[in-house]
């Protein structure tokens, strides 16, 4: 049995009170929080604790991140500004261009900069561009998982099939030998039920998987409308099967009508599913997300919240659970959790032109028990309470930014950033203390994903996309 006191700290609870103890304590036995309080009443409780002093410091729970890309990480900024480009790489990458050591390395190098940002939870979606997912074998998610795992934070790893039609080209790289398959809807279903079997929880525990499908709007295509039929069953197949493992669903991209057709001609909703971006929803998505509790996870700082708005603020207001997301780490925004709160923020209030809206407690809300809540984890993470995971990060607020120490809820939204986290505990294991990363070795890490990265542009032959475009400089839009 381990223990640890977290002692002479600014505890930010996010319990049901939204207690903030000044001089806190938070005990860990294992993996699990047992008491919170006061420093002086806890102390004499844990005489041989390992004492993590806390003076100046906030103890929080572990930021959540409820939506991002897993591959994205050896890919950001890719192309620059051509968004055309970018998509475009992705898509090639993730099917023809990536090896195992490719997901390996990337999702080692995510992982270490969420945990260095205070992110102990943090979904991912296999791929990425328009519902491109590597589902062709289950070793590709099996490699990201198990990374992840190494440097030891929370993941949700969502898969599912690629959009239709069918089949689709991948190639895999066996000892420098390219193979090419045409891959049908069949061996994606084949390959999620095994990561889902064999990975879902297991091991360490820490690892979930997530079933997804591509989102289907009134602009589909003349194949799609052809074969409604068929993307109703496959739909329903994935639903089922992510049920029959007790998984959650998730889709990338929802915007105006599109949650109403996900309900009402594929049966998606539901309160296990978590639906990102959400942008320029009708009255009747809005209607149907309260009706099948159905959770929303908005993401600021993405591309698609340029092009149109989440209705957050509303969405709270109907009783809905609105979580936040990266939507990282590309092309131009990283896992900093606090970056996208302050976005948040200033995003709905420039809409309303209303300073008052999204107070920073509700957006830290967002980042904490809501987000748990909307991943149908919040009897385990998100805030600090007895019984809950030891999932817990100190931020080091004796910095100019964050001085003088009073205040400390706004400080932590609105001047905080991800570099100010000094110390992240997971499972009541200590993963970083003081800025130093304790699980992996940082370097290798890095090296790693650098040869990843110049193995797949000399790969795929995507190099010319690493330049500088030349409408970078001197120009008001690229």
């Amino acid at each position: 049995m381990s223990e640890i006191l977290i002692a002479n700290g600014i505890v930010v609870t996010m319990d049901p009170q939204r207690r903030v103890i000044e001089n806190g304590a938070v005990a860990i036995r294992d993996d699990r929080v047992v008491e919170v309080g006061d420093t002086a009443s806890l102390r004499p409780n844990y005489p041989s604790a390992q004492i993590i002093d806390a003076t100046r410091h906030v103890v929080m729970p572990g930021l959540i991140d409820g939506h991002a890309h897993a591959g994205h990480g050896l890919v950001k900024t890719l192309g620059g500004g051509d968004g055309n480009a970018w998509y475009q790489a992705c898509h090639t990458i993730y099917t023809v261009g990536s090896d195992q050591e490719f997901w390996r390395a990337e999702g080692r190098l995510s992982a270490l900069e969420r945990l260095k940002c205070g992110v102990t939870t943090g979904v991912s979606l296999l791929g990425g561009g328009d519902s491109i997912y590597r589902t062709d074998d289950p070793r590709y998610g099996i490699a990201h998982a198990d990374a992840v795992d190494e440097v030891g934070i929370r993941a949700f790893v969502a898969v599912g099939p690629c959009r239709p039609p069918f089949p689709r080209k991948y190639a895999s790289f066996d000892r420098g030998e390219r193979r090419e398959a045409m891959i049908g809807f069949e061996q994606h279903y084949a390959t999620i039920e095994t990561l889902l079997r064999d990975r879902h929880r297991q091991k360490t525990g820490r690892i979930h998987f997530s079933t997804s499908m591509p989102v289907h709007s009134d602009e589909l295509d003349q194949w799609q409308r052809d074969n409604v039929e068929l993307i109703r069953t496959q739909a329903r197949e994935i639903r089922a099967l992510g049920r029959k493992y007790g998984a959650g669903f998730t889709q990338d991209g929802h915007k105006c009508g599109s949650l109403t057709l996900a309900h009402e001609v594929f049966g998606l909703l539901g309160p296990d599913a978590y639906m990102s971006h959400s942008i320029d929803l009708t009255e009747r998505d809005i209607a149907l997300v309260k009706e099948t509790d159905t959770r929303i996870i908005h993401n600021p700082s993405a591309v698609m919240s340029i092009r149109g708005r989440c209705p957050a603020p509303e969405l709270i207001d109907l009783g809905v659970t609105v979580a936040l997301g990266s939507d990282g780490t590309a092309p131009d925004r990283s896992f900093d959790m606090f970056r996208h709160m302050f976005q948040c923020m200033h995003y709905h209030r420039r809409h309303f032109r209303d300073a008052a809206v999204l107070p920073p407690g509700k957006v830290l809300e967002m980042t904490t028990i809501d987000a748990a809540r909307a991943l149908g984890m919040e009897r385990e993470i998100g805030s600090l309470e007895p019984g809950k995971k030891a999932d817990i990060i100190l931020v080091d607020m004796f910095k100019p930014h964050l001085y003088p120490l009073n205040m400390p809820l706004y400080r932590l939204v609105c001047f905080a950033n991800g570099a100010d986290v000094a110390t992240v505990i997971v499972d009541g294991r200590i993963l970083m203390e003081k800025r130093r990363v304790l699980s992996v070795d940082e370097g290798e890490v890095l090296e790693q994903a650098q040869a990843a990265t110049e193995a797949m542009l000399d790969r795929t032959g995507l190099r010319h996309l690493t330049a500088t475009p030349e409408r970078f400089w001197g120009v008001s839009r690229y």
